[in-house]
């Protein structure tokens, strides 16, 4: 749930959405690593009637897609990583095949031991309209037996990783405080008031997280905390840029749970 915020020139929107991850990865002997995942993620925008942008810019997206991530153990500690991906990002009523995101994520990665490891990636990615180049900081590292600083969100086509510091309760319980940079793109209905444009949503999560483990296989964690330093952006079909607007900090609650087998 993205709550209400004020866009900088009149009206002001929010958002609730679901998303679903499903993947498995196996070993095959000397640190090499495969695995393949899936995700799904639905938001539904709520703008006011009279916006900067005139009308809604939009209303439903979706974004599904796929990544292959490998991992290749090498000499001394190093792990050598490459996650190739294909996502679709489009509102309700777009053309699927003007939506596709592809790329790919080359990190290398050094442990120290085996709760403390550093490194680094480059993500490029073909999005929509244009293409991205993200530096990443891999980051799982234990500080401690209360403290450690680690990534708290897959990097990709929206991002890098960010950061979270966590600390452990003695009842296993864990909170931690994490930022992020976001940045989502998706291809505008063919039917809307820009067709086949793009819209873009962009900002900063800034969060506390509160998890715990019930067992080796279900955990759940729970969120609260705001976008800041948000934007909203309608571009044309070519991507040139129609209308782009800040708006306030908006809250943020979210939720989820974790199976593994």
């Amino acid at each position: 749930w993205q709550g209400n915020a004020n866009i900088d020139n009149g009206g002001d929107f929010d958002a609730t959405g679901v998303g679903m991850r499903a993947g498995t990865s196996t070993g095959f002997g000397a640190g090499h690593r495969a695995g393949v995942t899936f995700h799904y993620d639905y938001l539904d925008y709520d703008f006011s009637s009279q916006t900067a942008f005139g009308d809604a810019p939009w209303g439903q997206v979706q974004r599904f897609g796929f990544s292959v991530p490998l991992v290749f153990g090498g000499a001394d500690g190093w792990f050598y990583g490459i996650a190739p991906s294909v996502e679709w990002s489009r509102e309700n009523g777009a053309d699927l095949g003007e939506s596709v995101i592809y790329g790919g994520i080359l990190s290398a990665t050094k442990a120290f031991a085996p709760d403390q490891r550093l490194g680094l990636g480059l993500g490029v990615f073909s999005d929509i309209e244009e293409t991205k180049v993200i530096p990443i900081l891999v980051v799982n590292w234990r500080l401690n037996d209360r403290w450690s600083l680690v990534n708290p969100l897959p990097a990709g086509p929206a991002g890098p990783a960010g950061l979270e510091l966590n600390y452990r309760f003695d009842n296993g319980w864990d909170l931690g405080l994490g930022a992020a940079y976001r940045s989502l793109r998706f291809r505008l209905s063919e039917n809307g008031p820009v067709p086949d444009g793009v819209g873009v949503e962009r900002g900063v999560p800034v969060f506390l997280r509160l998890s715990a483990d019930f067992s080796d296989q279900a955990s759940l964690f729970l969120y609260a905390g705001a976008i800041v330093g948000g934007e909203l952006r309608v571009e044309d079909s070519g991507g040139n840029t129609l209308r782009e607007e800040s708006f306030d900090p908006a809250p943020l609650l979210g939720a989820t749970f974790r199976m593994r087998f």
